[in-house]
């Protein structure tokens, strides 16, 4: 099975034999690669119709779920990972997501496009208009993105919450490392990906 390069950093950090709970699922990818390759319980939450059609025809359990309306139904510590890749930035109260992803599982693993990164701040000062580019495809009016942040914001607060930064990587649009953006993430990279806890 091949995965998207940004989702296998991801699966590196998920333990074989874990449950997690994937929400923005997609189309399953990453929950069926692994729970065929690394024997995992895995669980989806997704809002589009034909994703969640998708991940039904690959085995996966999946329940359709609006992320704005939190994580009640699920208890406290009832999975070992949370994952959400790219759509932090999309839900009304990332804050409060993040609380309720942590209270759900005992780690997670989110993903998110850098607002500060340097063509971002390019595009801000040349044009004077909302950036678009590969990672922010969408126009000002017709975006789903509706809360933009930086690495700086994203890290101040995990502080503010008193989390655990387990594990960062910062990586281009194709999900590369490179010392230049080890050295200015901030500046130089394009998406996040971090690994928190309590």
């Amino acid at each position: 099975m091949n995965l998207r390069s940004d989702l296998k950093i991801i699966q590196n950090w998920v333990p074989a034999n874990s449950q997690v709970l994937d929400l923005g699922c997609g189309q399953g990818e990453l929950l069926s690669f692994l729970k065929e390759q690394k024997q995992c319980k895995t669980y989806g939450l997704e809002i589009n119709a034909d994703s969640i059609v998708s991940c039904i025809e690959k085995g996966i359990n999946v329940i359709e779920h609006n992320l704005n309306d939190g994580l009640q139904h699920f208890n406290d510590d009832s999975v070992d990972t949370v994952i959400m890749t790219q759509a932090l930035q999309a839900v009304n109260r990332p804050d409060r997501l993040l609380d309720e992803m942590l209270r759900v599982g005992k780690e997670a693993i989110i993903t998110f496009p850098n607002f500060g990164y340097w063509r971002t701040r390019l595009f801000l000062l040349h044009k004077g208009g909302m950036p678009m580019s590969k990672t922010l495809p969408y126009a000002w009016y017709d975006t789903p993105n509706i809360h933009l942040c930086t690495f700086h914001d994203f890290e101040n607060l995990c502080r503010e919450k008193k989390l655990t930064i387990r594990e960062r990587t910062v990586v281009n649009k194709n999900h590369q490392e490179s010392l230049a953006i080890r050295l200015w993430p901030n500046l130089l990279g394009e998406i996040a990906i971090y690994r928190v806890s309590r």
